[in-house]
């Protein structure tokens, strides 16, 4: 019995957060549009938060922003969503997509944002063309809309990366090793 309900409750947040991989619009360009709108209000949301990102973000090779909704049940955890990656030189932007598998103790559900800034250009190519993060998170939120408590957190990933967390809303409590996936979205990608 056990078994059926770890089975069931996984498959409700498999599916519930199979929404979340990628933007609601019914078109190529109006999913353009919503994951532009959404970096936009990431970055703004950033500069509020941390102004001496906006530098940082300027300064860069390249950046990406994304939209990231993850779940911790008990042992298991995964996530998806989808963003943008800007060349600063050139101003090309490369749609992504990005999936998340963990393993640890935990249980909630959280939107979070993130934003990758990439000091070189070969830290940006490489994760344009390959997109792999792995890590250990540990993470204690509750919030939703304008209400409760998060942090925005700044994570230097390596000398050529730094990786900024903001959490939009839910509520997670989780320690775990987790595996991240960042692709191109061949729909959206001229």
């Amino acid at each position: 019995m056990k078994k059926v309900l770890v089975l069931f409750v996984s498959g409700v947040v498999f599916l519930s957060l199979s929404a979340c991989f990628a933007p609601q619009g019914s078109t190529p360009e109006h999913k353009r549009a919503l994951i532009l709108s959404m970096h936009d209000e990431t970055l703004a949301q950033l500069y509020q938060q941390r102004p001496t990102a906006r530098d940082v973000v300027s300064k860069a090779a390249g950046y990406a922003v994304f939209s990231n909704v993850n779940a911790q049940w008990l042992f298991l955890g995964g996530g998806g969503g989808y963003g943008v990656a800007v060349d600063q030189s050139s101003g090309h932007k490369v749609y992504m997509k990005m999936g998340q598998v963990g393993l640890g103790m935990g249980l909630g559900v959280q939107d979070i944002r993130v934003v990758f800034v990439f000091h070189s250009a070969r830290a940006y190519m490489d994760f344009v063309n390959s997109g792999w993060e792995f890590g250990a998170q540990a993470d204690a939120a509750a919030k939703a809309r304008n209400k409760g408590v998060s942090a925005t957190g700044e994570l230097s990933i390596d000398a050529e990366t730094t990786m900024y967390t903001m959490s939009e809303a839910g509520l997670m409590v989780k320690a775990n090793l987790a595996g991240t996936k960042y692709w191109q979205d061949a729909s959206l990608n001229d």
